[in-house]
């Protein structure tokens, strides 16, 4: 069963709150074309329907004294152990995201820490809690990331 189509003035919407997801009823209703009410109605049909799972807010990670981004990506080092690496390694609070991917990894994870030593650090616990080895790209500059949807 696919999902409905997502009409354009959602799309708009969607648009809209992933740019700014403090943006206004009222604001939404000005760039869109519709009433207040409209609005209010369609973002709730949008979180009804998981369109719109959360609000956050964009952080500075330098100012949070966490500047060195990398991606690590795990193997893990016995492939006939279960596949249970993300509840592993849920409680390191370096690590930022987790995906599930296809190629030579099993998941790649997105990490900000203080220092290169923090990094040596999280790769020994990661290594550690999980069992795996580990293979880490360091992130030199980010020229935009979570990028609105177009």
């Amino acid at each position: 069963m696919s999902s409905p189509e997502v009409e354009s003035k959602d799309r708009q919407i969607l648009s809209l709150l992933a740019a700014d997801g403090r943006m206004s009823f009222t604001d939404l209703g000005k760039a869109t074309d519709l009433s207040t009410s409209a609005v209010h109605q369609r973002v709730k049909r949008l979180e009804q329907r998981g369109l719109i799972t959360g609000y956050g807010a964009t952080v500075d990670h330098d100012q949070l004294g966490r500047p060195l981004t990398a991606f690590i990506s795990i193997t893990p080092i016995d492939p006939s152990q279960p596949d249970d690496y993300p509840e592993r390694l849920v409680g390191i609070p370096e690590i930022e995201s987790c995906w599930s991917v296809a190629g030579e990894e099993s998941y790649i994870l997105k990490i900000r820490v203080a220092t290169p030593r923090d990094l040596e650090d999280l790769l020994a616990r990661i290594r550690g809690a999980a069992s795996v080895s580990t293979r880490t790209t360091i992130v030199l500059s980010t020229p935009y990331e979570n990028r609105p949807i177009g």
